[in-house]
């Protein structure tokens, strides 16, 4: 989205130029590009990293049934991209495996990521063009077999739920992006400005139903893994919480803004039988970002269809 555009969109909606003043408070002026007060999950130990997209703490830990010690950390990031910034950027990861659903790892080419190779589900056979998403289904799919074939490395599984769009919810508030009939819109945004015609609660709980829809997939994932493996989020959801300083209703996850809704995360540690001998290997092309372009028409669709419209 260019300047005009960004502006346009601002002046018709005053919530926008009220979420840019409470960024410029957390983010200190742009003195920090992320949550500097945050946890570094890199740097924990662990053989195999779950990322649940935009999964907050406390849904987390009414809904999730699973094996290991929940606790709750503070992500660097509020959205995906702060995230890879943060965490993975100019980092040396060459013992390890990204296996993601979601595609900004391929839009952004400021972010330097050197994992040992990189699956992107999200191409062409791991999408899934009903729902316009990655289902939990085919990222344990492709976990698992990621697992098979790169037995002496680290892996990290980036579902995309609970990330709209809603899975199983019979709507189309959160689907009208995928064909164009809300302009492009995201749900979070158009929520924002009173444009959807919804109750707050039957959002908040679309959204945890779609953990629910992933949670049985992640089960079946740590049976077949071994070693520990944690399970957490990139970054959390507002779900029409007040945000701060400025106390309007904020929805999404909108970059550089550090409320609790958005920072907390589980951190659910998974003990496996034995531990994997991890090593260092060097980078295949898949793992380089050469040949990736930040403008392939493929990343924009995908993009467009999980509703990123910033």
């Amino acid at each position: 989205m260019d300047a005009r555009s960004r502006l346009s969109r601002a002046l018709g909606t005053p919530r926008l130029f009220l979420r840019h003043a409470n960024r410029l408070y957390h983010r200190r002026c742009g003195l920090r590009s992320h949550d500097t007060a945050g946890d570094d999950p890199f740097d924990a130990d662990w053989d195999t990293l779950v990322l649940l997209d935009g999964c907050r703490y406390d849904t987390f830990a009414r809904r999730a049934d699973l094996p290991g010690t929940l606790e709750r950390r503070r992500s660097p990031a509020a959205s995906t991209v702060e995230f890879l910034r943060a965490a993975v950027d100019g980092r040396d990861l060459r013992d390890t495996v990204y296996v993601t659903a979601n595609p900004q790892l391929r839009q952004h080419d400021d972010v330097e990521a050197n994992f040992h190779t990189v699956v992107d589900v999200w191409r062409e056979d791991g999408w899934d063009d009903e729902t316009g998403t990655v289902l939990p289904e085919t990222m344990t799919a492709y976990a698992r077999e990621a697992a098979r074939d790169y037995p002496e490395k680290r892996l990290v599984v980036h579902y995309m739920q609970p990330h709209y769009p809603f899975v199983e919810a019979d709507t189309t508030f959160d689907k009208g992006h995928l064909d164009g009939s809300v302009g492009g819109e995201n749900v979070w945004n158009r929520l924002l400005a009173g444009d959807v015609d919804v109750a707050p609660d039957e959002v908040r709980r679309f959204y945890a139903e779609n953990l629910d829809r992933a949670l049985p997939h992640v089960a079946a994932l740590l049976d077949a893994l071994d070693g520990r493996t944690v399970v957490t989020a990139d970054h959390g959801n507002m779900l029409g919480e007040r945000s701060f300083p400025i106390p309007f209703r904020e929805w999404g996850h909108p970059r550089g803004i550090y409320t609790d809704e958005l920072v907390a995360v589980p951190w659910l540690v998974v003990e496996g039988d034995e531990r994997r001998t991890i090593t260092r290997g060097e980078q295949t092309a898949d793992g380089e970002r050469e040949g990736e372009r930040a403008d392939d028409a493929v990343v924009r669709e995908r993009l467009r269809d999980l509703g990123y419209a910033e």
